[in-house]
């Protein structure tokens, strides 16, 4: 069906008024291929593919921004986990600190915010590059701008590491106190994970999982001022299941603006498009954020009773990818 002009300007509200933005455009890169067991070829590997792939990421973006007014806040690389990749040629922590320097150079060559990957996947155990990259994270963060890090410690189905969960307490510590002239910084950059998705778009949680294309582009889109400002018509005793349908319309609306995005950058840089997530994150606006989602629903004040079984129940109303798929009632 042909979009309606209500629809176009119901859109055009949910950008000027309540915080609607495209949070980021992400191409994932696969560097299983830039492997090498000599380190200073690894890192020409790593630099010359992200730069062939990614140079013209930032300008599609600004293309796609002028053309359809939408906002798109970030533009962003994901890679494989450079555990993974960084194995063969680093034999400890500070070799992998190389690599890092060498994604945060072509993050700035290319122009992008931010590069997601340096990462580690030890739900079960950690291998000695494993350990050898995460005892590196302190160091990389506080040498590099643009570089985050993630590192999976457990998942449902396999468990978690106990061993990993307490050196990251370590690694969180000493990334602190590496960055503190930065407000420690790099813990904002740094994040631990259970059940790590191959494919978010969201630093820094991000990397480019081993189930994935060698290319692909994935965008991450913001909507938790549009979902309230759309509670906030329901009246007071509205039923739960209203409010749940409600989000659910919403949220398909908001992913159906990212997948505009999405499809038409895929197609400028004639790389696949993947997903689209969407993003509950708040940013720096008021009322823009998750919280008051919680209070608008009916919760009395965040972070008191019930507010974690209603975080859950809005994940599941969003995360499912709205009216159009839901796996549990």
């Amino acid at each position: 069906t042909m979009i309606n002009m209500f629809e176009v300007n119901e859109t055009n509200k949910m950008i000027t008024q309540e915080n609607l933005d495209v949070r980021t455009i992400t191409m994932g890169i696969s560097l299983l291929d830039c492997i090498s067991d000599d380190l200073e070829k690894l890192n020409q590997n790593i630099y010359d593919k992200i730069l062939r792939l990614a140079h013209d990421l930032v300008p599609t973006g600004e293309a796609i921004e002028r053309e359809y007014g939408i906002p798109i806040v970030n533009k962003r690389i994901s890679v494989t986990p450079i555990a993974l990749v960084g194995g063969n040629a680093c034999k400890k922590p500070e070799d992998f600190v190389t690599i890092a320097k060498t994604l945060d150079k072509a993050a700035h060559e290319v122009g992008v915010n931010f590069i997601g990957g340096y990462s580690a996947l030890v739900s079960k155990g950690m291998t000695k590059n494993d350990e050898n990259l995460i005892r590196s994270i302190p160091e990389a963060l506080a040498t590099t701008e643009r570089i985050c890090s993630s590192v999976n410690v457990g998942s449902t189905k396999c468990g978690i590491n106990m061993d990993a969960v307490r050196l990251m307490g370590d690694i969180v510590k000493e990334t602190a106190e590496l960055t503190k002239d930065q407000d420690s910084l790099g813990c904002a950059k740094l994040v631990v994970l259970c059940n790590a998705p191959d494919d978010n778009p969201f630093m820094a949680g991000a990397f480019h999982g081993v189930g994935e294309p060698d290319v692909v582009l994935n965008v991450g889109v913001s909507g938790p001022g549009v979902v309230r400002a759309a509670l906030a018509k329901l009246p007071d005793d509205a039923p739960l299941h209203e409010v749940a349908e409600l989000i659910k319309k919403t949220a398909f609306k908001i992913t159906r603006m990212g997948q505009l995005v999405g499809s038409e950058a895929s197609r400028m840089l004639g790389v696949p498009f993947g997903i689209i997530d969407l993003s509950l994150a708040p940013t720096p606006a008021v009322g823009d954020s998750v919280a008051y989602i919680l209070e608008e629903i009916g919760l009395e004040q965040c972070g008191t009773h019930g507010t974690t079984a209603a975080l859950a129940m809005l994940n599941d109303a969003v995360k499912k990818g709205g009216v159009m798929a839901s796996s549990s009632v």
